[in-house]
């Protein structure tokens, strides 16, 4: 029997202004254990995030990802029983989907005789997907810049890592309410004003450089936005009180992780206050929901060493 191992990590994207541009791989992970079996049908398994919730069959993410590798590569998929052990949330702004997603294709790719590159992957993850700022740090993991342009042949990613300091940590409050993908790119304009581009603009370069170059000191402004969380504001009010307790606490930044309702703040020291007070500033709201304390990962989806 065939036994592959994988672990994938959880994102966060935009990181304020940089949206559907930036994206960050984080310390926390779903393993996924794949087994090829003789014949029958597929079975999956979920335990922890998404128990009971998640699809156990061939409609499962993860699944459907492995299919679509196979079929790039012209080959027959082979039964195979799949094991997802998640601490992932969903719906929560924290890539679960990306997360499943990359951890498919990474183990597919170990099944399958075709040997794609982390690029390929990432084209496919993206076509899976939708949008590339998650599963770009899902796959590649750090800190990755992401674009896509299209050509005569296509669209084409364009990604760039950006270094972030190694004592950067984040603190994490995952609200137990949730927002869907959907929703909260339902709420958004078709157009903004010319100020509020510029704004952002300058803030998506001030973010990559005060990240690339050590300077933490510029995050609180770096990581401003006027695109989307404003709009979101509306589906998660408790979190404008978060932001506030987070930088009064000492948090270097804070923002929507993804598109909510999880919220991330960016610190160097001062870790517990910064959670205990966003935690506090959550209960005044009348918001459940739990925090943790982890750091960025230089590690994308990847193989688990026996």
């Amino acid at each position: 029997m065939t036994t592959i191992r994988v672990k994938s990590p959880a994102t966060t994207a935009n990181m304020g202004p940089g949206y559907d541009c930036l994206g960050m791989a984080l310390d926390v992970w779903n393993t996924i254990e794949v087994n090829v079996l003789n014949g029958g049908e597929p079975v999956v398994k979920i335990i922890g995030e998404g128990e009971g919730e998640l699809g156990t069959g061939r409609d499962n993410l993860v699944y459907r990802s492995m299919e679509f590798l196979f079929s790039d590569a012209g080959q027959n998929m082979p039964t195979v029983s799949i094991k997802c052990e998640n601490s992932v949330p969903l719906s929560r702004g924290m890539g679960s989907s990306a997360a499943a997603i990359a951890g498919g294709l990474v183990a597919a790719n170990a099944l399958c005789s075709q040997d794609y590159t982390t690029n390929d992957l990432l084209e496919m993850a993206a076509t899976i997907e939708g949008h590339p700022d998650n599963v770009a740090a899902a796959v590649m993991g750090g800190m990755q810049l992401v674009i896509s342009d299209k050509t005569e042949e296509g669209q084409r990613l364009y990604t760039v890592p950006v270094s972030v300091p190694t004592e950067l940590h984040t603190v994490i409050f995952v609200p137990d309410v949730r927002i869907s993908t959907e929703a909260a790119r339902a709420v958004l304009p078709e157009s903004v004003s010319m100020d509020d581009a510029v704004h952002n603009m300058s803030r998506v370069g001030l973010l990559v450089a005060s990240m690339a170059t050590n300077h933490p000191e510029f995050l609180s402004v770096a990581t401003q936005d006027r695109l989307h969380q404003p709009y979101r504001h509306p589906l998660f009010t408790a979190m404008k009180v978060i932001f506030k307790a987070a930088l009064d606490a000492g948090a270097l930044g804070v923002f929507l992780s993804g598109s909510g309702s999880t919220v991330l703040a960016l610190t160097k020291g001062r870790e517990m206050t910064v959670a205990y007070e966003m935690a506090e500033a959550a209960r005044q709201a009348s918001v459940e929901g739990k925090v943790s304390v982890t750091k960025p990962t230089a590690r994308g989806a990847h193989l688990m060493e026996e």
